[in-house]
């Protein structure tokens, strides 16, 4: 053997153990997801619309192959058209699909879900049998010095003895705790202890102890009351949990859909502004074509170079405000702004207006019936109501029955394992009172959970008013939004007709400058206040479908519409 073999090896050791500390970590994990994903699959079928392929893990790596890829480049958005050469298409439903596994906002949400359904599985775990360890071990030793003389006179020595008495004392116990729900709580443990003189009597002394311990409440906390409302709490705290979540996925889809048509909206602007642009500058031209031949006053011509100017600059802002809105579509899917993508104008024209038959009375019903929120506030009613009921029972005098068994072995001073001796045991059993004389914190916490219950009562009350107001005003709104497309119709085509007479009238000689301002603005108008009133609908109507509680969302974010609905 060499002389480096000794330093391999130390250094060898300690690698060893980090690798098998991180094999420990690893399996912890998985033990900690296991419990977990539990938790929340037991619960998940009472939770309609609930995702059932519930999971935090992210090991999808975000990839736009095979999306389509954009070859033309739109002249109504000019020189910064050339930055969409390439960039790949996103559809609606790829957006979605994109914003649940890649939002951050989204991974958020999912992670407080596990977080809480990690806390009850803690828990759950107070009800189960625990085991517990410990050892110690010390070495003591004891030095004494002894003279002695001997003789007398001139023949006297002294003799000097060094004594040192070593020992190793060593203890090790095993403890299991089980708190059994409406029975009691268990105690066990096991005990051992060694002694062992290293100089002296060279044999071993050994001694071990079994013992059990049972506590159970018979009047204040009896079944141990407060451990069991702990966990009722912690389980239906999880179910709670997941219906806002199941809820917060419905809001998540709905405002990936707002802001996906804002975005085709604002690129719908884009166009409008350039085709006014386009038709400012043929006015213009076609005005000063007719000045130069003195047929036009110059007062007309700056008006419609005005105009010009105007439409120009409108039609840049509203550049801007596409770009814009572009990037932050992007950061809402967890895309980097760098990211080169571009939406969908499909999506835009297929967009229709479909309207709901059904009336504010019954859109109120079928929302105090589905409504997570409001089952939650109603739930939460009932979890104070339980609360009084503890709070109450701890103003009781405690009575406990209390009894304990111990075993212990026979003293050992051989080689041999000292085993508890079940012919040598002692045991007790008897009642333990406190008459609570003294009840103030008690008292004051009994009047706590009246005051919350009573609030729970009012917050369903406020709970059941707010879902009213939002179902009506969200039908309001959508029958607003109605309207509003029905409006922006007839005015795009009181628009054009206008500009068509304008036309004519120019070509004869007989157009006035501002009205051909007047009428192109219009149009431009009516076009854009088309594009927003249909866009609104759309997001009024899955609004709407959301405030009912029945907007049915599938595992890649995307919404399934109602069956009865009829297009208008």
């Amino acid at each position: 053997m060499n002389s480096t073999t000794p330093l391999r090896s130390w250094i060898g050791l300690p690698l060893a153990l980090l690798l098998l500390a991180g094999c420990t970590a690893a399996q912890y994990r998985k033990s900690a997801d296991a419990t977990a994903y539990r938790a929340i699959k037991q619960k998940t079928p009472r939770v309609p619309n609930m995702d059932p392929h519930f999971t935090i893990e992210q090991t999808n790596k975000l990839s736009l192959e095979g999306l389509p890829i954009s070859t033309n480049v739109p002249e109504s958005l000019g020189p910064d058209g050339e930055r969409e050469r390439g960039a790949r298409i996103l559809r609606l439903d790829d957006a979605l699909a994109i914003a649940v596994e890649h939002s951050r906002a989204y991974q958020s949400r999912k992670e407080d879900l596990y977080l809480a359904a990690l806390g009850v599985t803690f828990t759950r775990h107070q009800f189960t049998p625990i085991l517990s360890g410990n050892a110690s071990a010390e070495f003591t030793g004891v030095a004494n010095v002894i003279t002695r003389t001997n003789g007398m006179g001139t023949n006297a020595g002294v003799a000097i003895a060094f004594l040192e008495d070593d020992n190793t004392h060593g203890k090790a116990g095993l403890t299991a705790e089980w708190l059994m729900r409406d029975v009691g709580k268990l105690t066990t443990s096991f005990t051992a202890d060694f002694l062992r003189f290293v100089t002296g009597d060279p044999r071993m002394a050994r001694s071990a102890q079994l013992t059990a311990e049972f506590t159970r409440p018979l009047w204040r906390d009896a079944g141990f009351k407060a451990q069991v409302e702990a966990l009722t709490q912690a389980e239906r705290t999880l179910l709670y949990d997941l219906r806002n979540f199941t809820r917060y996925r419905r809001e998540f889809s709905v405002s990936i859909a707002t802001a996906y048509y804002s975005v085709l909206g604002s690129r719908d602007i884009v166009r409008n502004n350039f085709l006014n642009l386009q038709s400012s500058r043929k006015s213009a031209e076609s005005k000063r074509a007719l000045a130069a031949e003195g047929r036009e006053t110059q007062s007309d011509v700056g008006r419609l170079a005005q105009q010009e100017l105007s439409s120009e600059s409108a039609w840049i802002n509203a550049i801007r405000s596409y770009q814009q809105s572009l990037d932050d579509f992007k950061l809402q899917l967890g895309l980097t702004v760098d990211e080169s993508v571009i939406l969908d104008d499909r999506e835009l024209a297929a967009m229709q207006i479909v309207h709901p038959e059904i009336t504010t009375a019954d859109s109120i019903r079928v929302a105090l019936a589905a409504r997570l929120d409001y089952l939650n506030s109603k739930d939460e009613l009932e979890d104070a109501d339980r609360k009084v009921k503890v709070a109450a029972n701890f103003l009781k005098p405690r009575l406990d029955f209390t009894t304990s068994v111990a075993v212990n072995s026979l003293d050992s001073k051989n080689t041999g394992v000292p085993l508890p001796d079940f012919n040598r045991y002692t045991y007790s059993a008897g009642l333990n009172l406190d008459p609570a004389f003294d009840r103030t914190a008690e008292r004051d916490a009994y009047r706590r959970e009246l005051i919350s219950r009573d609030r729970a009562a009012r917050a369903v009350e406020q709970q059941e008013d707010e879902i009213k107001l939002q179902v009506r005003d969200s039908w309001r709104s959508l029958d607003q939004a109605k309207r509003n497309f029905e409006i922006s119709e007839i005015g795009v085509k009181l628009a054009d007709r206008r500009v068509e007479e304008q036309g004519i009238l120019a070509e004869l000689g007989r157009a006035k400058a501002q009205d051909q301002v007047d009428t192109q603005n219009d149009l431009v108008n009516s076009k854009n206040q088309r594009t927003q009133a249909l866009v609104g609908h759309t997001i009024a109507r899955l609004k709407f479908w959301n405030n009912l509680g029945i907007l049915y969302i599938k595992d890649r974010g995307q919404w399934e519409e109602l069956k009865d609905e009829k297009t208008k």
